[in-house]
């Protein structure tokens, strides 16, 4: 008995946890942790943090330790005496040396700087990734949302067909109906039941592209909520954002650390003219012993007698190296320049995205309540059309042409609802605001 009720309360969680309606913010919050694209940009960031990281190491000495082994046959140099001699020899030698560079024209001071802000670009391009993602799947959610809407209006107009038929052809029986009447409301429910397979056949392609834009496994259900009041979760925008909050929306802070980059790079490209010097340090020590000898010294003695040491200083003034380092200044300069003009562009372009936003979410909302009335308008007109059919004052063609109004204006109501909903999410966008919550 234990063993059933514990079996029929797992099957009971089982179909709730299957029957749970996802929202909208739940499907960008899934989508932001699954998406392929933001996966590869969070792998980019780890590359640029790599690369800064082995900028901070250029400023830190290198130092090199070698090992050499050597046997000599025949004709070679005695290292005792210094002389040529034919005995076989084994030469084993060690090194330990250190280098550091004093300066560089500032070429790692500016190398380090490009590799911060390819950082923050790295951050920005992952903010962006993540916000571009949430908005694909607002608009494959509210898609869903749209045509599930529809799937219910044309669920409801086929129910309202059927009844409108059986009361027609009760109507034909008593003699108030025609034939002619009954054959138009049985093509107006073949039109209704066409209209339902379509609307979810259009459903089911929207519902896949919304799995696809969240990285979720396309075989698996996947319920969205058909709520409207779950679209959206902060109140509606009444200002304009912070400027360092609108400055980073619409990846217009990628372009900015892009050029910020670019600037460092062009300042390193022209640390090439500039004398470089380096201090180093080093020590060395040998030992060798004549093959098949015995009166070689011990290891310990000469490693100990071999040992020298030295210290030097290098300075490297550049001369001429075929022009690389003019053409390569020129490069990073004009890379500098393209750069310049690319953010400028970026910040017109949602600049202008922003204005338009805000200009179609305020035409939404009229919209929106025009439908509304009109929705309301065609409702009684179509009330009135059918008890006049069902009176005999009016024909199957009146109320079907009323109908296709109500219908239509039911639809363009939900669209307008919805885009309204869309709009005000890319106000959110533009004005710095996060659109999905972590």
């Amino acid at each position: 008995m234990k063993r059933t009720l514990i079996a029929i309360m797992m099957l009971t969680v089982v179909s709730v946890h299957a029957q749970e309606t996802w929202t909208m913010q739940q499907c960008m919050r899934y989508a932001v942790e699954h998406n392929h694209e933001v996966k590869r940009t969070e792998l980019e960031l780890e590359n640029y943090k790599v690369a800064e990281t082995g900028a901070i190491g250029r400023f830190l000495p290198e130092v090199d330790a070698g090992i050499g082994v050597q046997y000599n046959f025949g004709r070679a140099i005695d290292p005792e005496t210094n002389g040529y001699t034919d005995v076989s020899t084994f030469y084993n030698g060690y090194s330990l040396s250190a280098s550091l560079p004093v300066f560089d024209g500032f070429s790692r001071l500016h190398a380090l700087r490009a590799a911060k802000a390819s950082v923050k670009m790295g951050h920005a391009s992952l903010r962006q990734q993540q916000d571009q993602t949430a908005l694909n799947v607002m608009q494959a959610f509210t898609n869903t949302a749209y045509y599930g809407g529809l799937v219910k209006m044309a669920e409801e107009k086929v129910e309202e067909t059927t009844l409108l038929l059986r009361q027609t052809r009760i109507l034909e029986e008593v003699g108030r109906k025609s034939a002619a009447d009954v054959a138009q409301v049985e093509s107006q429910q073949a039109e209704a039941d066409y209209e339902l397979t379509r609307q979810q056949n259009l459903l089911a392609s929207a519902l896949l592209e919304l799995k696809k834009e969240m990285g979720y496994p396309l075989s698996e259900s996947l319920t969205p909520s058909p709520s409207l009041e779950n679209l959206t979760h902060n109140p509606s925008p009444n200002g304009e954002g912070s400027e360092a909050s609108r400055r980073g929306a619409g990846g217009e802070a990628v372009f900015r650390y892009q050029m910020e980059v670019s600037r460092h790079e062009w300042r390193q490209a022209r640390t090439a003219l500039f004398p470089s010097l380096s201090l180093s340090a080093g020590l060395n020590t040998t030992y060798y012993k004549t093959l098949h000898s015995q009166t070689a010294a011990a290891f310990s003695s000469q490693f100990k007698n071999n040992m020298g040491e030295y210290v030097g200083a290098t300075l490297s003034i550049p001369l001429f190296n075929r022009l690389q380092s003019i053409t390569n200044i020129r490069k990073a300069k004009n890379n500098y320049k393209i750069a310049c003009e690319n953010y400028e562009q970026k910040r017109i372009e949602l600049e202008k995205l922003s204005l338009e936003a805000r200009h179609d979410w305020q035409a939404y909302l009229k919209q929106t309540e025009q439908m509304a009335k009109k929705v309301e308008a065609n409702s009684m007109a179509y009330q009135l059309v059918r008890r006049q059919f069902e009176e005999g004052l009016s024909t199957a063609i009146d109320l079907h042409t009323t109908s296709s109004q109500l219908l239509q204006s039911k639809a363009t109501l939900l669209q307008c609802q919805l885009m309204a909903i869309v709009k005000e999410q890319l106000v959110r966008y533009y004005n710095g605001e996060q659109i999905w919550t972590e």
